[in-house]
């Protein structure tokens, strides 16, 4: 029997479609009170592989939609703080917009829990997301603040300015 390869778009395409399932349901959690349990449940049952706008995409990957939720719920401390410290002066994890809190935390949450992916790799993916929610100043902050995050969490991982992801 031979094991049929999946082409890399596709492979892209579910490990995306994951990270929009991971923000959607940090989102939800952070504003019904519901655990990770219960929305990693929800989405799996009903939800995991659907846009924003309720249309089907590709098939998103479950064991990275349930990682990233799960990283976020385990170290969501040190995520914030790690957040919080490259937050202008005076300004609170609480102060941001949901949705950007939400993607901020699972883009710190895959720098600590998937070392074999590189900074730049996760980078790209988050703020790739913000602009599929935001208009270009609250992506490039994202950008900004993600950046210098994944500097902080895996200093020795970030790869030089013209080396490869």
């Amino acid at each position: 029997m031979s094991e049929q390869k999946v082409p890399f778009e596709v492979t892209r395409a579910r490990r995306a479609g994951a990270r929009l399932a991971a923000v959607q349901a940090l989102y939800e959690m952070e504003q019904s009170g519901k655990s990770a349990n219960a929305v990693i449940r929800d989405f799996m049952e009903d939800r995991l592989g659907f846009g924003p706008d309720g249309d089907p995409v590709e098939e998103a990957d479950p064991d990275l939609f349930k990682s990233v939720v799960n990283a976020v719920v385990e170290h969501q401390a040190p995520i914030d703080k790690a957040v919080a410290a490259r937050l202008a002066s005076g300004w609170k994890m609480s102060r941001l917009d949901a949705t950007s809190r939400a993607i901020l935390r699972a883009g710190a949450a895959e720098f600590i829990v998937h070392q074999e992916l590189s900074n730049a790799v996760i980078l790209d993916e988050y703020v790739s997301l913000a602009h599929d929610f935001f208009d270009e100043t609250e992506a490039k902050f994202v950008n900004g603040v993600l950046d210098r995050v994944g500097k902080d969490l895996r200093s020795a991982e970030y790869p030089e300015p013209n080396g490869q992801p």
